[in-house]
C-alpha cells in the first residue's frame, strides 16, 4: 500500500475549519527570543532577551538570565481577568535569578497559574545516544586542554621515575591535583548536561531528573487533556508548547518509520496526532464552538541540523534560509492558523503580513483586558483582520532582527498590494553557494559571518517569495523610492529603542550550581515521577 505524501490530517482540518495566515512571521529566528516576543507582544531586545554576539538563547537551567519580572505576558493579563492560565511543554525563558528557589523567571511568576513541562528546551544532550550539543566547541577545547595538561604531568612523573627530572613528588602530586580540579570544575556542568537541563517540572517542583524521553509525549498529552477537563466550566488559557519538532526528534515507536520523510517526517506525524488528540478533547468536553484555537511555530526549520542519515531539522519549502537567520524568510516565516467556529470564517486564507507579536494584543482584547500603555507594544490585534472587518494588516512595516542587529525590513504598500523586503545584512553561507551555514550550529548575526549590503538588497516578495531575484535601479524603477521609504521607517523605529540590561551577558548565561533546579541531593539530583500521577 503506497503511503501518502503528506499526512497531517488534524492540522489540515484545523486550517479548513479556521483562518490561515500565509505571511505569518516570527519576531526572531531562535526559540528564546521568539517566545519572549510572542509572550509580550514586543521585540525581544526591548526586554534584554537578545544578544549582541555569542549566545543567542539560554544555555542552562542553572543560569540567571531570563524573561524579566517587569515584563507583562498575555497570561498575566488574562489571569487578572479571571482566566485559569496553564502552560504545558517548553518554556525556555529562564528559571532563577539569585537562589535555587526564587523562580523569578518561572512561568508561575509570569501569569501562569499551572505549569508542567521543560523549563529549558530539547537538545541532543537529552538523548543518551546523541553527540553533545550544548557548548560543544567549548567542551571540546576544555577536554583537549585537560588531556594536554594530564600528558604534561605524566611526562614529568616518568622523568622523575627515570631520574631525568629533578623535581619533588609534592610538585608532581600538586600539578596532578590541579589538573584533576580543572577537569572536575568544567565536567561538573558539561558532563551532566542531561541531568541539569533535561528535566520536567510541575509548578515549582522538579518531577523528573533527568527526563525519560520515551514517556514525555504521553506526559504532555495527559497533562493537556487533564487541564482542559479540569477547567472546562470556567474561562481558561492553555499554552501547549510541544517539544515536537525539535531535534533530537524524540518519536515514540508507534510513529517511527511511518512517514516517507525519515525521522523528521515521523516526528511531524506524531505532532499532528497530538494536535488531533487535543482538538478531540476540546470537542468531547463541549468546548469547540467557544474555544479560540491557534497553531504556529516559533521559527523556521533548522537547516544545519543533519546527521549521517541526512536532514533532521526540516525544510522551509520555497523560502530561503532557516533557523537562526533573522532576515531570510526561511528563518521567520511560520504557520498561522486560527479557529473559532461560528465567529471566524472557515477556510479563509489571508495573505497580509502578520507577526507572532500580534497574538499578545489579540488575546488581551478577546480576554477583555487592556494592553499596557507604559511600554512599546510592537504587536497589533488581529481580531479585525481575522473577522473580516479589516482588509489589510495593521502593519505597514515590519523589522527583522538577528540578535540585536537589524538584518531586514519589509514594507507592505497597501495601495498597490506590493510587498517589498530590504536586506541590510545577510549571513555568509558555508560552503559558498550553500543555503545554510553548514559546519556550525546556526548562522552568525554579525562580524565576519555576515555580508553588509550598501546599497541594500531589495526583493518584491509579492512576485518573488523565494527572494531569488534581487532588484536594482535598472530592473526596478521604484528601487530608490522603496529603499528611501523603508530607510525612513527604520529611522523612526530606532527612535523607539532604549537600552535595557541584557539577559544574555556572560554572567547571566553561565551555569551556576546554586541556581540549578534539583530534586534529591545536589549535585546527585535524581527523581522519577509516577506514570499514573495526575494533577487534581
Amino acid at each position: 500500500m503506497q503511503q501518502e505524501e503528506k499526512r497531517t490530517p488534524n492540522i489540515d482540518r484545523l486550517a479548513e475549519e479556521g483562518v490561515r495566515l500565509t505571511q505569518h512571521l516570527a519576531a526572531a529566528p531562535l526559540c528564546t527570543p521568539s517566545r519572549s516576543s510572542f509572550l509580550t507582544g514586543r521585540h525581544s531586545f526591548r526586554s534584554g532577551m537578545e544578544a549582541h554576539d555569542g549566545y543567542r538563547a539560554l544555555q542552562w537551567n542553572g543560569a540567571s538570565g531570563g524573561l524579566p519580572e517587569n515584563e507583562t505576558t498575555f497570561a498575566r493579563i488574562l489571569q487578572q481577568q479571571g482566566y485559569a492560565t496553564g502552560l504545558i511543554g517548553k518554556w525556555h525563558q529562564g528559571v532563577n535569578c539569585e537562589s535555587r528557589t526564587d523562580h523569578c523567571h518561572h512561568p508561575l511568576n509570569h501569569g501562569f497559574d499551572y505549569f508542567y513541562g521543560m523549563p529549558f528546551t530539547l537538545v541532543n544532550d537529552c538523548h543518551p545516544d546523541r553527540p553533545p550539543e550544548v557548548d560543544a566547541t567549548t567542551r571540546a577545547k576544555l577536554w583537549l586542554s585537560t588531556q594536554m595538561a594530564a600528558l604534561a604531568v605524566l611526562t614529568i612523573a616518568v622523568g622523575k621515575v627515570c631520574g631525568l627530572i629533578s623535581v619533588s613528588w609534592k610538585v608532581v602530586l600538586g600539578a596532578a591535583s590541579l589538573v584533576f580540579l580543572f577537569f572536575v570544575s568544567w565536567y561538573a556542568s558539561f558532563g551532566f548536561v542531561r541531568r541539569w537541563n533535561c528535566i520536567l517540572m510541575r509548578n515549582h517542583d522538579v518531577t523528573e531528573q533527568p527526563m525519560d524521553l520515551e514517556r514525555t509525549t504521553s506526559h504532555m498529552l495527559r497533562e493537556a487533556v487533564s487541564y482542559i477537563e479540569r477547567n472546562k466550566h470556567q474561562p481558561f488559557l492553555l499554552f501547549l508548547s510541544l517539544l515536537h519538532v525539535h531535534i533530537p526528534l524524540v518519536t515514540t515507536k508507534q510513529f517511527l518509520g511511518k512517514s516517507q520523510h525519515g525521522l523528521y517526517g515521523d516526528n511531524v506525524e506524531e505532532m499532528d496526532w497530538l494536535v488531533g488528540e487535543v482538538l478531540n478533547a476540546i470537542e468531547e468536553n463541549g468546548l469547540k464552538n467557544t474555544t479560540f484555537t491557534y497553531f504556529t511555530s516559533d521559527h523556521g526549520g533548522h537547516l544545519e541540523a543533519r546527521d549521517e542519515r541526512g536532514q533532521l531539522g526540516g525544510w522551509n519549502g520555497i523560502f530561503r534560509g532557516g533557523k537562526g537567520m533573522g532576515g531570510w524568510e526561511g528563518g521567520i516565516r511560520v504557520p498561522g492558523i486560527f479557529r473559532w467556529p461560528g465567529v471566524l470564517p472557515a477556510g479563509r486564507v489571508i495573505h497580509e503580513p502578520t507577526s507572532l507579536m500580534d497574538v499578545f494584543p489579540t488575546v488581551v482584547q478577546l480576554g477583555g483586558g487592556e494592553v499596557p500603555q507604559d511600554r512599546v507594544i510592537d504587536g497589533r490585534s488581529l481580531v479585525p483582520l481575522l473577522r473580516g472587518a479589516a482588509e489589510h494588516s495593521a502593519h505597514e512595516f515590519l523589522f527583522h532582527y538577528c540578535g540585536k542587529y537589524l538584518h531586514a525590513a519589509r514594507w507592505h504598500e497597501k495601495d498597490s498590494g506590493r510587498l517589498w523586503k530590504v536586506h541590510y545584512m545577510t549571513p555568509r553561507f558555508h560552503p559558498k553557494g550553500a543555503g545554510a551555514c553548514y559546519g556550525r550550529g546556526v548562522c552568525p548575526c554579525s562580524g565576519d559571518g555576515v555580508t553588509q549590503h550598501s546599497p541594500p538588497l531589495l526583493f518584491e516578495l509579492s512576485r518573488d517569495p523565494s527572494e531569488a531575484r534581487p532588484l536594482s535601479p535598472d530592473s526596478e524603477p521604484l528601487y530608490n523610492m522603496v529603499v528611501a521609504q523603508v530607510g525612513e521607517a527604520v529611522e523612526q523605529h530606532r527612535k523607539t529603542l532604549s537600552p535595557v540590561p541584557t539577559q544574555f551577558s556572560l554572567s547571566n548565561i553561565i551555569w551556576k550550581p546554586w541556581l540549578q533546579p534539583c530534586c534529591g541531593t545536589f549535585p546527585f539530583c535524581a527523581c522519577g515521577q509516577d506514570e499514573d500521577h495526575s494533577e487534581t
